[in-house]
């Protein structure tokens, strides 16, 4: 028999996770708007792919080395802020002539964006600890064993956040391409993404093992 009331409420919360415009949401608006709808879908199925790590490692029990180890949460913590500073970094130096879809440039790939997408979330324990902490308190008696529920739970997640982050890309594909034709705006998007990659190190690097 189905338990409308659990799923009414996991289904809930999970949406309203998704709904808010967390640091994920605004990477994947931001490369949206930066190299269209096929790169901000790149850029999704990239952070939903490290979350899908992360849920991982929360079935396995790995998750729990982070949230009681303050030393390996600190190194994972600081590989991520210097992957992220260097991603600020290349699009500070850019010119802005790679969003600029009337010069002869080399785009950013389909598979380049998903790998940072995928490393910039598997790179963040913060995300390890939510899923170790949040998975647990939906785990039931009698519904197959925790690891299963941990898995099947967090891939329920996963796909909610595919179809409410393809909204966000649909919305910000619209204004993309008029952008892109304007080397001033181009500059502005370089700078627009470079401060978020700085904006999410610094978040990282301040984020405490306890919070």
């Amino acid at each position: 028999m189905i338990d409308y009331n659990f799923w009414f409420m996991f289904i809930g919360v999970a949406i309203a996770l998704n709904v808010s415009p967390g640091p994920d949401v605004l990477y994947i608006i931001t490369k949206t708007i930066s190299g269209g709808k096929k790169i901000g879908f790149a850029s999704s199925l990239g952070v939903c792919t490290g979350a899908l790590f992360h849920i991982f490692l929360a079935t396995i029990g790995l998750s729990a080395i982070l949230a009681t180890s303050i030393i390996a949460f600190t190194i994972v913590k600081y590989i991520g802020v210097l992957y992220l500073l260097y991603l600020a970094y290349q699009s500070f130096k850019s010119s802005g002539t790679k969003f600029n879809i009337s010069k002869k440039q080399t785009p950013d790939t389909f598979w380049k964006v998903f790998r940072q997408g995928m490393l910039i979330d598997i790179l963040n324990p913060k995300v390890a600890i939510f899923f170790m902490a949040f998975l647990p308190q939906f785990a039931r008696e009698g519904h197959g064993s925790v690891p299963f529920q941990f898995i099947y739970l967090g891939t329920i997640i996963i796909l909610l956040a595919i179809v409410i982050e393809s909204i966000y890309i649909f919305f910000a594909s619209i204004i993309s391409t008029k952008l892109h034709e304007n080397k001033k705006y181009s500059i502005w998007l370089d700078r627009m993404l470079g401060t978020m990659f700085l904006g999410l190190g610094i978040k990282l690097v301040t984020s405490s093992h306890t919070q």
